[in-house]
């Protein structure tokens, strides 16, 4: 497996570490090449001192990299600097003492990651969770490499409809299991029934139970078992359901053997189960037990930038490959529409819309439903405001907001544009001239964070 990093020296008390890594790296046959400027791949930035150009930098350098942080000089960052550091994007903070390198550490995580990167580009991932956002983005990262690199237990949680049955059959897709994915719906046991349907039964154990009968424990042996829902077992069958877990083996109902069972537990749940532990409604034994590890699934109203590309990809399932392009006025339906019960939701819109559409071109106007293809949305709406309020509640001044909307609608438009600039400009309504000045001056004001080499020329705007 070939792997290739960038190596960014922001301060130039650090060049001495540098000069030793890049020689440890090339010697394990890695590559060290050149950084571009929205090029994806791996990176390292060493630094002398966490001081507030590194980390006003650090964010630009981390956003299409999985960046490592190295501090080479001995004045090793505080705790509060290290979380500062991981919170502008860096994957992680290596503390070296001075005229010390560990290419080894280095190695290893540059082969985990990469490893990562190949396993979220597969079609194992890209065909059944689509989005880019930076919220479903870092999540996906996340379960990939807890599904691929461990057998925990894991715990998802988050709204309804926001995929959590389908992060639960990605991590059977990459676990290695040979085993099947089996499903049992926690809201569906009754307490009559529970016992069978989790260790099945003998035969005659029950009225109607006319056979042998195999339980959820059974099916996944060598597999995964999704419980989904879990906050709504009873504390009943949470006891026994513990105690299975930890033993790893079960009786049926009626029966006097025990079976033994291997198999990943995934377990998913839109309460707060420790809001539930805390009143005495879920066992806290048995909430530690499940939740070896947690993530929580983002609403769709913090991942809008997914809207139109799972819309799009909904549109391909319902029948049509390449899916039929979306006339702006259905676009701004889209974008602009609250879905309470997110992805879920956004599904069952565009297969209406769907439906309403016929022959070929563009889905239209009136596509949309009656009740609402008149309605004119609002903007700016309230996830707007919510974020203007956020950057006024940290003390920004208008003038950051303003710069920040600004280059975020810059980036945003030339990433949709492929870098057209004059595309990018006719679409913002700037002429082609004050678009390439705006994207100078953004470069020059970032690259003016990170010290230059002795021999580079400066950068004007």
């Amino acid at each position: 497996m070939t792997l290739k990093v960038w190596l960014e020296i922001v301060q130039q008390a650090a060049a001495g570490s540098g000069a030793l890594l890049m020689a440890a790296l090339k010697q394990a046959q890695v590559t060290v090449a050149r950084r571009h400027d929205g090029e994806e791949g791996a990176g390292i930035v060493l630094f002398a001192e966490a001081d507030a150009a590194l980390l006003q930098a650090l964010p630009a350098l981390c956003r299409h990299a999985s960046v490592l942080a190295i501090a080479a000089c001995g004045r090793f960052p505080s705790c509060a600097q290290q979380r500062a550091l991981m919170a502008a994007g860096a994957l992680d903070v290596l503390l070296w003492p001075a005229g010390s390198v560990d290419a080894a550490q280095v190695l290893a995580r540059l082969q985990r990651w990469q490893a990562v990167a190949q396993l979220l580009a597969s079609n194992a991932v890209r065909q059944h969770l689509v989005g880019d956002s930076a919220a479903w983005t870092a999540l996906l990262h996340q379960v990939v490499e807890m599904a691929a690199f461990s057998q925990a237990s894991m715990l998802i949680t988050g709204e309804t409809g926001t995929g959590k049955d389908l992060l639960a059959q990605l991590v059977h897709r990459l676990g290695n299991c040979r085993g099947d994915f089996t499903i049992l719906d926690c809201t569906t046991l009754s307490p009559e029934l529970a016992g069978s349907e989790l260790f099945g039964h003998e035969r005659g154990a029950f009225t109607g139970a006319s056979g042998a009968r195999d339980g959820a424990f059974a099916l996944a042996d060598g597999g995964v078992l999704f419980l989904d829902e879990v906050g709504e077992l009873p504390l009943p069958l949470q006891a026994q359901l513990l105690r299975a877990i930890q033993e790893r083996k079960y009786k049926r109902v009626g029966g006097n053997t025990w079976q033994p069972t291997q198999f990943r537990l995934v377990c998913a749940t839109n309460r707060e189960l420790e809001d539930e532990v805390a009143r005495g409604a879920f066992r806290a034994d048995l909430y530690y037990r499940i939740a070896g590890w947690r993530c929580q699934t983002p609403p769709l109203r913090e991942r809008q930038d997914d809207i139109l590309p799972l819309a799009r990809h909904f549109l391909a399932e319902l029948g049509q490959r390449p899916a039929p392009p979306l006339d702006a006025a259905v676009r701004e339906y889209l974008l602009l529409r609250d879905y309470p019960g997110n992805v879920r939701e956004l599904r069952q819109t565009v297969t209406r819309i769907w439906h309403r559409h016929c022959g070929p071109g563009p889905i239209t106007i009136g596509a949309l439903p009656p009740e609402e293809r008149l309605l004119a949305p609002l903007w700016p709406d309230q996830h707007f405001e919510a974020a203007v309020r956020r950057a006024l509640a940290q003390g920004c001044k208008l003038s950051h907001i303003t710069r920040c909307a600004t280059d975020m609608a810059i980036r945003l438009v030339l990433a949709e544009e492929h870098g057209n600039n004059q595309r990018a400009a006719a679409r913002l309504g700037v002429t082609d001239r004050a678009l390439q000045i705006r994207r100078k001056a953004a470069a020059c004001a970032t690259s003016s964070l990170t010290p230059a080499p002795p021999a580079a020329k400066n950068c004007h705007p």
